[in-house]
């Protein structure tokens, strides 16, 4: 009998204990995030796939699975539960995609933080902090009940509670991750604050996370409502005031200019054809102070739940935010496409408007209200976008940069094009160096090394 000769080959002989997938239907879907969101990225990465796919379920598993990439010089993509929008899951050059889904123990929460394993869903650490001690996440995507605790570190920016706790990488958020490097003898490293957010937003391509501890927050039984206005002023003036009124107890404020109401089919007998809306988390005792501001910017509630409802039916209004949003669009309109937008603190109010003159209702306005890296109420916009041609996409994002409002592109798949400086700090290329020398983490992604190892 002839020894293996493809990687791929030896790997699984090897290893024959891992839990492998080899049928190609699977590793096609492992293969795939969201990147069909974007029209580019769905023409870019269209029949890119992994030769193999496997999901380890122990620290032990992975360690002799990263050993053995690295000496056969493997190509590693990793993958969560495959909700991210940029590609970060689709593998350029093949390889093994790690799904770490398997690897989903929660550790402990104490002392205001918790501890999970990378692969846990950010529903199921949520759930066990506020069993343990009463806390919960500060900051989720709406993708939380599938989302995980790793990709929402590798490929996430905030998302609910980053009215309160800004973006994920805000300091004093993330306090600490367990990593491995990528070598023959792979070394198990702890990094703490500072250095850990050298991997954050990453998309795996500088280091394979094992273990992330986090800040939490204390619990709150949020309660959600719908709030309807005539006026697209009125609207953003309210959503701005609640964001900003520091006696409401918040977790979420999103702004809906018409059209975007129109397209969230289920919540049509509480948004009227036409009307401008705001979604709304809020803490229970607050809703005295959020009424009398709707009744100053004249508006009105048309849907309100409280928690002990939410968790009876399981439905939850955080799931039309953020990139939800997009998500329920593209079931009513399959030609839309969507920004990603940070405006300027203090004149976040001007810039909205500013947009939505010059560009509606081609690109239409869905913003959420945060606090930014410094601690200033502003609001990023995921807006909805009438898609018609990549040039014309181009001329979109442009128009943007020239009335000042920074774009964090969501068409492409090289970490430093979607980040609006377009190059990367030196300490990410110090990380990469000593967390993966061989450049097998998701190889093609990173621009400083698609033509090998940078000086």
């Amino acid at each position: 009998m002839n020894a293996p000769t493809h990687p791929i080959e030896q790997l699984q002989i090897a290893l024959p204990d891992l839990d492998w997938v080899t049928d190609t239907n699977r590793i096609a879907r492992l293969s795939q995030d969201f990147s069909w969101f974007s029209p580019v990225l769905k023409r870019q990465l269209t029949g890119k796939t992994a030769d193999c796919a496997v999901r380890p379920r122990n620290e032990d598993e992975i360690k002799r699975l990263v050993s053995l990439c690295a000496r056969l010089r493997v190509p590693i993509t990793i993958r969560g539960t495959g909700t991210g929008n940029y590609g970060q899951s689709v593998p350029l050059q093949g390889g093994v995609v790690l799904d770490m889904s398997g690897f989903n123990q929660f550790l402990w929460a104490r002392n205001g933080a918790g501890r999970a394993q990378a692969g846990m869903r950010l529903s199921e650490f949520e759930k066990e902090a506020r069993n343990e001690i009463g806390m919960e996440l500060r900051c989720m995507p709406s993708t939380y009940r599938s989302a995980t605790l790793g990709g929402l570190f590798g490929g996430g920016f905030g998302g609910v509670g980053s009215i309160n706790y800004g973006p994920l990488g805000a300091r004093g958020n993330v306090l600490g991750v367990k990593a491995i490097t990528i070598e023959e003898e792979p070394k198990i490293v702890e990094l703490r604050g500072p250095e850990a957010l050298m991997m954050h937003h990453m998309w795996g391509t500088n280091g394979l996370v094992l273990e992330l501890e986090l800040a939490l927050a204390p619990a709150v039984p949020w309660q959600e409502h719908l709030v309807v206005f005539d006026s697209f002023d009125d609207a953003l003036e309210f959503g701005n005031a609640v964001a900003l009124a520091p006696g409401i107890v918040k977790r979420e404020v999103a702004f809906f200019a018409a059209p975007v109401p129109d397209y969230l089919k289920q919540l049509a007998e509480h948004l009227r054809p036409g009307c401008h809306a705001v979604l709304l988390a809020i803490a229970p005792e607050s809703e005295p102070a959020m009424l009398e501001l709707s009744a100053q910017w004249r508006g009105w509630v048309s849907y309100s739940k409280s928690a002990e409802e939410i968790a009876r039916t399981n439905r939850t209004l955080l799931e039309y935010t953020w990139n939800h949003t997009t998500l329920v669009a593209f079931k009513t309109d399959k030609t839309i496409t969507y920004l990603q937008s940070a405006f300027i603190a203090g004149q976040h109010l001007e810039q909205v408007r500013r947009m939505e003159k010059l560009l509606a209702p081609e690109v239409q306005m869905h913003c959420e209200f945060i606090r930014n890296m410094d601690g200033l109420v502003t609001c990023t916009a995921l807006q909805i976008v009438k898609f018609t041609t990549e040039e014309r996409l181009q001329e979109i994002m442009q128009i943007h940069r020239d009335n000042g409002v920074r774009i964090n592109d969501p068409h492409v798949f090289v970490v430093e094009d979607g980040k609006a400086g377009g190059l990367l700090p030196p300490a990410s290329h110090q990380i990469k160096r000593r967390f993966d020398p061989l450049n097998l983490l998701n190889p093609g992604k990173v621009r400083a090394w698609t033509d090998g190892v940078p000086d």
